[in-house]
């Protein structure tokens, strides 16, 4: 493939990078637990949104600004933190209101899930840097903008295909947990408090920005 070196190589790379769980797979395995097979496959194509979006960044060259500028890493990388916060503490209220009426489950539209994936993923400054770190060790020299792009959209099929094998596991583990009121309520307290732990994470990384 034109401008693509070692293309094989880079398949079998990305498919086992994607196997290791991270924020974004503890993300969707929260939603398809607490929330149901539905949020779960909406997370998991918002998180390969948010992916996506980060392929056409980098291929632009912005993403090269949180690798340059400090300051930018970290106005980012603290705007993602919060809003992780932000979801945790929702999935706690809602744990709350699940327990003063057990028949209630908060229920998100489909834009709603499909968003807060894509933002989370979005929101993660380090994703940009690994694509920039990751993806020009298979492209030639002097090959443009095209190959980085075609890399970019292949580890993105690869990982949203992964997510959506996860969701749909984690779904099917999480239905007959979910048939309490009680239960749901400790679900969505348990995601919450996970994604706080996320956001927190995030928060109190070092930037990798030079």
């Amino acid at each position: 493939m034109d401008g693509i070196q070692h293309f094989g190589a880079f398949v079998a790379a990305s498919v086992m990078l994607n196997l290791i769980p991270g924020p974004d797979t503890l993300f969707i395995l929260g939603q398809s637990v607490s929330r149901g097979r539905r949020a779960g496959l909406l997370s998991a194509l918002g998180i390969g949104a948010g992916a996506l979006s980060h392929t056409f960044l980098a291929t632009a060259g912005l993403s090269a600004v949180l690798a340059t500028s400090a300051l930018a890493f970290e106005v980012v990388k603290i705007v993602g933190a919060l809003y992780l916060v932000w979801l945790g503490i929702q999935s706690l209220r809602a744990g709350r209101s699940r327990l003063a009426e057990p028949g209630l489950a908060p229920v998100l539209s489909g834009v709603a899930l499909f968003r807060q994936a894509w933002l989370t993923n979005l929101l993660n400054p380090k994703v940009a840097l690994f694509f920039l770190a990751f993806l020009p060790q298979f492209v030639a020299p002097g090959a443009g903008g095209l190959p980085f792009l075609l890399l970019g959209l292949t580890f993105v099929a690869t990982g949203t295909l992964w997510c959506l094998v996860i969701a749909l596991a984690a779904s099917k583990f999480g239905a007959w947990l979910r048939g309490s009121g009680g239960v749901g309520a400790w679900l969505d307290r348990a995601c919450g408090a996970l994604f706080i732990g996320l956001g927190a994470q995030l928060l109190l990384s070092r930037s990798s920005a030079a």
